[in-house]
């Protein structure tokens, strides 16, 4: 996920991540997470079969747990890493626990703009000269101020004259560059993946190696966020403006998700997008880059995690030789905001030149939460698959919506969010229609018990989502810290088959009652603009 826009959720063993995938299909999944989707992992090891019982994939589960060590340095940067030694090669991810949630306001797009720049190299990685370079780049940021100032004061001839200036400044900058030197470094070393993602929760850094590259990778990833220059920004800032005009600003679907999310938060940050307001993103500087950088980009905000052909102790006396460079810091701080209860209906239209969309979100709690895992089995029930329950009736039976899906953890789950309803309406039928039918099946889950043969077919479903994401290095580098960083600990990972087995219909109906009312509702229709 994430340099570029191109983006969506690896295979992760969580099954909050594995029905996101469900949003992405439709790009809604473009709007919560930003830049280059991260490539199959390879799979490395065999795992029980995908409808074991929970007692029976324990076993598998505990030799996994036995390879995994992990070790804090002295400066509070934390690593996990598991032995695999199937094949010579190792996946690596550095989780920064920083989104677009922890952004200040007015400043929104920042921890993705970041993102974009970590890629574009250190005092010695992607210049020819950076001590040439430094004053240059000074020199763009001093030129940026007074245009726009000049350009406030309406100053049209002065705004001229000082862009042609930035315009050879820049031109000479450029000169310096080695584009892309990072990626060819890891290309020609064998190394795959070379990716990164923003989300509202995080921003996660991954590549993967040959085994024998391990100390590289130390290297090139310790000297990134210990040294690095943030080039070319100007240049970035209009990638990102493409972006968010790209999947947002041209995009019926993408304002839609933009105003439901404004309309289902008031006060906390997930209401604002991870890609920013367009003003923000225009008024960015190098130096608010460099601040979110310095305040959240602490030793004790990072966690990485190191999968594959690798020997701990090994990994350890590498990390504390590059990583054991980074000063301590204080812990950054933590949104505190919290959202107020909803205690009304809320509803959102929108027209424009657009196929009828329909969303339906209810407020519910964040991934920690015991009832978290019962939320994803509601999305189950469902919409997973052609023998869920809202594809059989408004996709099959009425033939109302193209497509109907449900998922939690919308557009994170690090805080409470939402479970997020949505459907793509047929031609020739009503928003009002799809609602109607959706309400429906949402009320069968508050008014009947779910049947033992059905809730048995989505727990099914979910171990066999969980084992198959822990079948690659990179899926499992992306769990254990999904988990270690969100719930306290990546041994919570593996206690999710019995967390799934323990979910009984009653649980269902349950949550079903207190989350699926009139007043925890917000509704979102994106109607054709006549």
């Amino acid at each position: 996920m994430s340099l570029l826009l191109r983006s969506r959720w690896a295979s992760l063993a969580s099954s909050h991540l594995r029905l996101v995938r469900h949003c992405c299909i439709l790009l809604l999944v473009g709007f919560l997470n930003w830049g280059i989707a991260p490539k199959p992992a390879i799979a490395l090891t065999e795992t029980p079969a995908a409808n074991s019982t929970a007692a029976s994939i324990q076993p598998y589960l505990d030799r996994v747990i036995q390879k995994v060590t992990e070790f804090r340095l002295a400066n509070g940067m934390k690593f996990l890493v598991l032995e695999r030694h199937q094949a010579p090669v190792v996946s690596f991810v550095t989780y920064a626990d920083v989104g677009g949630a922890d952004e200040p306001d007015g400043k929104t797009g920042v921890a993705h703009f970041l993102e974009h720049l970590a890629f574009k190299g250190t005092s010695r990685i992607g210049t020819t000269d950076a001590i040439a370079e430094k004053p240059l780049l000074d020199k763009l940021d001093q030129l940026s101020e007074q245009i726009q100032t000049a350009t406030a004061k309406s100053e049209t001839q002065t705004a001229q004259t000082l862009k042609a200036e930035f315009a050879k400044v820049e031109a000479e900058a450029v000169k310096l560059v080695k584009q892309n030197e990072m990626g060819r470094i890891v290309e020609q070393a064998g190394g795959v993946g070379l990716n990164a993602n923003t989300s509202t929760d995080a921003t996660r850094y991954l590549f993967s190696f040959p085994s024998n590259k391990l100390e590289l990778w130390m290297s090139l990833e310790s000297e990134r966020f210990l040294d690095p220059v943030f080039r070319e920004f100007y240049k970035e800032q209009n990638v990102i403006l493409e972006e968010r005009r790209l999947r947002t600003d041209n995009s019926p679907i993408g304002q839609m998700v933009e105003a439901f999310l404004g309309t289902a938060f008031k006060k906390h940050p997930y209401q604002r997008p991870v890609i920013g307001y367009n003003k923000d993103i225009r008024g960015l500087t190098r130096q608010d880059v460099t601040q979110f950088f310095d305040q959240y980009y602490v030793p004790n905000n990072l966690t990485i995690a190191i999968v594959g052909d690798v020997n701990p102790a090994e990994v350890k006396r590498l990390a504390t030789t590059y990583f054991g460079r980074y000063k301590a810091q204080p812990k950054p701080p933590q949104v505190t905001v919290v959202e107020p209860p909803q205690t009304a209906t809320r509803e959102v239209t929108i027209n424009l030149k657009s196929q009828p969309w329909y969303l339906e979100g209810y407020h519910a709690p964040a991934f920690r939460d015991p009832d978290y895992v019962i939320y994803d089995m509601i999305g189950s029930i469902l919409s997973s698959g052609r023998t869920s329950r809202l594809y059989k009736t408004l996709v099959e039976q009425q033939q109302i919506a193209l497509t109907a899906q449900g998922f939690t953890g919308f557009p994170g789950n690090k805080f409470p969010s939402l479970m997020l309803f949505y459907a793509l309406t047929a031609p020739g039928h009503t928003v009002d229609e799809v609602a109607a039918s959706l309400r429906s099946e949402i009320d069968r889950l508050k008014t009947e018990l779910v049947s033992a043969e059905e809730l048995e077919r989505v727990k099914t479903q979910a171990r066999a989502g969980l084992l198959r994401s822990l079948n690659s290095n990179m899926g499992m580098a992306q769990a254990l810290l999904e988990y270690d960083v969100k719930t306290d600990s990546w041994r919570n990972l593996f206690k999710e088959p019995d967390r799934i087995a323990a979910i009984s219909a009653i649980d269902i109906q349950r949550v079903a009652k207190t989350t699926f009312t009139a007043q925890n509702r917000t509704i979102g229709k994106l109607l054709p603009k006549e």
